[in-house]
């Protein structure tokens, strides 16, 4: 009898899950819930980058304002206006002299008449013109389309002066 004794009293061990009715609404609930909301989570984290970029534009924006207006202010002031125009126009102040350099590869310099400036006044205002029509030796619009058919069907070359084989 005191074996019975001793079995009753120890430990029992721990039971296979059975089903009951809560249990299988929990587990309904869970499926249910994530079946709902896993779509969702996924535009939701998709909004979120999009937010983030948007936020990023709109920081750019503000910076690109504040340049934009710091840019104003500039050309409020008069001397950021006479030194725009000095620097991109090419004016002066009356009672200035304006020197302006040239480049030297299309000029003649054997003209011997006076000053560059001179020579390219003389060219500008020469009354002498040409009486007869003269016309091009090509055909423009045979050569963009000779251009044209030349560039889809030429290959490349490889080092060798050979055609590549790639395409």
């Amino acid at each position: 009898m005191k074996l019975r004794n001793l079995k009753a009293k120890s430990p029992k061990r721990a039971r296979n899950f059975s089903w009951t009715p809560s249990s299988a609404v929990t587990i309904g609930i869970l499926v249910f819930g994530v079946v709902m909301v896993g779509p969702n989570l996924g535009e939701f984290f998709t909004m979120q980058t999009q937010i983030a970029q948007l936020k990023a534009k709109l920081e750019s924006a503000k910076t690109h304002l504040t340049d934009l207006t710091e840019e104003k202010k500039r050309w409020d002031d008069p001397v950021f206006i006479r030194a725009q125009a000095r620097d991109r126009l090419f004016y002066v102040v009356p009672g200035e002299i304006s020197y302006l350099v040239l480049d030297a590869d299309g000029l003649n310099l054997s003209d011997t008449s006076g000053t560059v400036g001179a020579m390219l006044a003389k060219q500008k205002n020469n009354t002498n013109f040409s009486q007869t029509i003269g016309t091009t030796k090509n055909d423009w619009a045979k050569g963009l389309l000779q251009s044209v058919v030349q560039a889809g069907l030429d290959q490349p070359l490889d080092s060798n002066g050979k055609p590549s084989a790639n395409k």
